[in-house]
């Protein structure tokens, strides 16, 4: 390991690569620890080391060192060139459209979104997707609530409420062919590029063709899917025993097929709490297809809660008592919406403050780091100076705010690869703080450095914006 020290005084960064190697080498740490000492601080870039408890290994690297690095911080900084480039796949949201989009989809859609970018920062090829299920019970129960509402009566069993269904009701549309539209606009609004459109009625239309194809048997009146010998928990019914229509299953089965068939080295499904038992189904249909189903990955994402005024909203659609997505950004904006929803890992519920998320104060995170962003900008603005030079000496908070800047790529890269977007926005406020901490301590226009804290501030500057654009908020040139 090769890491940054918590107190400064332990160096610039700090290795045991002596504890770790030693058995192999038949030497005492320590020994180890201290002829790897004496052999880096011969390296120019190295300004001295030493061994430290049991046969750690402190490093100090030069003001020079330090300045060259930062001098390789630029537009495409921390990008990736994986060694296999591949062509990936997001599948974003899958809401039905039986109503505007929640803050519980826009959660799906923000994460996805945010690993989708992760991604093609790290040098794959990315493309996202939107399936529409706009085929079964729920649409159905959907159009027959807004109708019921048109005739002046209650929607049926199980169908919808809410002020939006007496909204549809009131115009002639089709209230479905109009929540599609509106669902494209929102997720347009909320920065999401959808590259494809799917919809579930027409995967159905591929169903009849891939049947046959799978590993099924005939029981209970209906046929089934062998899935639990292809890793699944147990077997899926296919068809509806009472009416010979396809079950979901079918049609996910359809779709998996679907997306391979497209060339994706990887189809990456983005699904809600509820849909933990879908892991082993779709790859048990890859399976079944003949297809390797490590191509298959399914990212659960947990729920969101709402709290307003000290009180936590309850969401459910159907009954009406819902957050729509529309609302929130309403309240408290795009930018803080999305970095709201992936501030925690997706293996953890969120819980959204408004009041606070709302703030145009240092307490709210995203304001705090957008006005890093804006603070270099006006910087900039009045600096006439060139940028660049090496100081003989550098200031401790200027050593600390490199050395954060020069964290990136990896935090970018195992964000990558953990699917946890979560990991920017905690990088990004350090950054805001070692910035603002640097600039309190120390002038930058008209200082004996200028050149060279130019440089630096325009370093970090560029990495904000690389951190925010990740997780899709703006970066402001003026707050």
């Amino acid at each position: 390991m090769l890491e940054r020290p918590s107190d400064p005084a332990h160096g610039d960064y700090a290795t045991n690569v002596a504890l770790r190697t030693a058995p192999q080498h038949r030497r005492p740490p320590k020994e180890l620890a201290a002829e790897l000492a004496e052999r880096a601080a011969a390296l120019e870039e190295v300004e001295r080391a030493e061994v430290a408890g049991p046969g750690f290994l402190n490093l100090w690297v030069t003001p020079a060192w330090l300045a060259e690095a930062l001098g390789e911080i630029g537009p495409d900084y921390g990008a990736g060139t994986p060694e296999r480039r591949q062509k990936i796949q997001v599948e974003l949201i899958s809401a039905n459209p039986a109503g505007p989009l929640t803050v519980g989809s826009a959660r799906n859609g923000a994460y996805g979104d945010s690993v989708a970018r992760l991604l093609s920062h790290a040098g794959h090829e990315v493309e996202r997707e939107y399936y529409f299920n706009d085929a079964g019970r729920q649409v159905e129960l959907f159009r027959a609530s807004v109708e019921a509402r048109r005739r002046g009566e209650e929607p049926p069993e199980g169908g919808y409420q809410g002020e939006y269904i007496n909204e549809l009701a009131a115009r002639d549309v089709d209230p479905v062919q109009y929540m599609l539209g509106e669902i494209r606009r929102e997720v347009a609004e909320f920065r999401i590029a959808i590259d494809s459109w799917r919809h579930q009625g027409e995967i159905e239309q591929e169903v009849a063709g891939v049947l046959p194809k799978l590993d099924s048997y005939e029981a209970a009146g209906t046929t089934w899917a062998r899935t639990s010998e292809y890793g699944d928990d147990k077997d899926r019914p296919l068809i509806r025993s009472e009416d010979g229509s396809y079950l979901y299953f079918a049609a996910d089965v359809a779709y998996v097929r679907d997306k391979l068939e497209r060339g994706f080295d990887r189809a990456i499904y983005v699904l809600g709490a509820d849909h933990h038992g879908y892991v082993g189904r779709l790859k048990a249909a890859a399976a079944m297809l003949g297809y390797d189903p490590e191509r298959i990955e399914v990212l659960i994402y947990q729920l969101v809660h709402i709290v307003e005024g000290g009180q936590t909203k309850k969401i459910s659609k159907r009954r009406g008592d819902v957050v729509f997505l529309h609302e929130l950004i309403d309240k408290i904006g795009v930018d803080a919406t999305r970095w709201y929803l992936v501030s925690r890992g997706h293996d953890q519920p969120i819980d959204i403050d408004v009041d606070l998320a709302a703030e145009r104060t240092q307490k709210n995170p995203v304001y705090y780091v957008q006005y890093a962003h804006a603070r270099i900008a006006g910087i900039l603005r009045n600096a006439e100076g060139e940028h660049g030079g090496t100081p003989s000496e550098l200031e401790k908070e200027e050593r600390d705010l490199i050395k954060r800047l020069l964290e990136f790529p990896g935090v970018a890269a195992e964000a990558a690869e953990r699917r946890a977007p979560h990991a920017i926005p905690i990088y990004a406020i350090r950054v805001a703080d070692d910035f603002h901490r640097f600039y309190h301590e120390h002038r930058v226009v008209g200082s004996e450095t200028e050149a060279f804290r130019l440089a630096l501030v325009r370093a970090t500057q560029s990495v904000i914006a690389h951190c925010l654009d990740l997780i899709g908020v703006a970066a402001p040139e003026r707050m």
